[in-house]
């Protein structure tokens, strides 16, 4: 197999590049001129405000620390960062799911993988009889210190949802560089060996994909028979779902909207597509997520945006309090036209 190629692509923060604050990013996405604010269009739809439906997902964010740095990060993620959990947040977000009966913890970053408690952290949920899905980039299944995993997660019967940004190549290596799809290909075919993609719901494989450019996902069902059909044809590899995600205007994805000259316009194309359904099936209605310094906040994009939880529900893991949170009122901005356009976008695809 090919060596990846060393990512080309630095962290705003590295580069001290002027987004590299979630405050320089909130003042660029308040200043553009939309047609409505998101608060405007959840009234004009009777939805006003967002409130949660319940937590049903504990979404935790483990660090910014990741073996890629792709063009699209929301989370301004990469090996130049260094922010992780610390064994104690770790503590506390335990003590937090052992008081309630959130059927499900869903682990994300960066690459969670690279977290040093990771594996301790998976097993502890699963002692405590949660279900588990961790988020994947997959090149990170081809390190050394971690192709053992596939074996781990299928021990563990962790569901493993895997970004890839398309079943083509060139495309994906686009996105995030140079033998990133081969070493995915590599990845999917060893989940593959350890029973995943099968239709075992104790091994669920589930691929995510982004457009990789200033536009809406296509129809997630139909992309999911033409991704089955192109990877088992090139490649062998087998899964069992995927999911689409619409881009939103956050770190270095807003960053190619401003540079390309696409902000104002695709902005736009967000608003224009808002729907009443969508926003109803946001992820931020039945989600918590914590932060890897545990802070709390609506969702994982409101938490890169540094928007925490409403005031007066608990800010912090440590005083997490389930009812108290469920009675908030749901924090929101204009990125998140992004999860309401559309046939929807959250971390379980699509909402609508």
């Amino acid at each position: 197999m090919a060596a990846i190629a060393p990512p080309s692509v630095r962290s705003l923060l590295a580069r001290r590049a002027p987004l590299a604050t979630a405050a320089a990013q909130r003042a660029m996405l308040d200043a553009l001129p939309l047609a409505t604010t998101f608060g405007q269009a959840l009234a004009a739809s009777g939805q006003a405000p967002l409130t949660p439906t319940g937590i049903e997902t504990f979404q935790v964010n483990v660090g910014k620390l990741c073996n890629q740095a792709c063009r699209h990060c929301h989370v301004d993620a990469g090996p130049d960062r260094r922010e992780v959990m610390s064994t104690e947040t770790m503590e506390e977000c335990l003590v937090a799911l052992a008081a309630t009966d959130i059927p499900t913890v869903d682990i994300t970053g960066g690459a969670p993988e690279l977290w040093p408690h990771f594996r301790a952290f998976v097993a502890r949920c699963r002692a405590l009889g949660r279900h588990v899905i961790n988020r994947c980039n997959l090149t990170v299944l081809e390190t050394a210190a971690h192709r053992d995993l596939p074996g781990f997660f299928a021990r563990n019967r962790v569901e493993v949802v895997c970004s890839l940004p398309h079943w083509r190549a060139l495309a994906t290596d686009r996105q995030r560089g140079a033998g990133v799809h081969e070493a995915s290909i590599a990845a999917l075919r060893r989940l593959n060996d350890a029973g995943y993609g099968a239709g075992d719901p104790a091994r669920r494989l589930v691929l995510v994909t982004n457009p990789v450019g200033a536009f809406l996902p296509g129809a997630q069902a139909a992309l999911e028979v033409e991704w089955k059909r192109e990877l088992a044809s090139a490649h062998g590899v087998r899964f069992d779902a995927l999911y689409t995600i619409t881009n939103l205007p956050i770190a270095r994805f807003l960053e190619w909207l401003v540079d390309s000259d696409n902000l104002e316009d695709y902005m736009a194309r967000l608003v224009a597509a808002y729907n009443p359904a969508a926003a109803a099936g946001a992820m931020c209605r039945n989600t918590i997520s914590v932060g890897w310094d545990g802070r709390l906040f609506d969702c994982d994009f409101n938490q890169m945006l540094e928007l925490g939880v409403a005031a007066g529900a608990p800010a912090h893991v440590r005083d997490f309090a389930r009812a108290a949170l469920e009675r908030r009122a749901i924090v929101t901005g204009p990125h998140c036209f992004g999860c309401a356009a559309g046939a929807g976008s959250s971390c379980g695809g699509t909402t609508a």
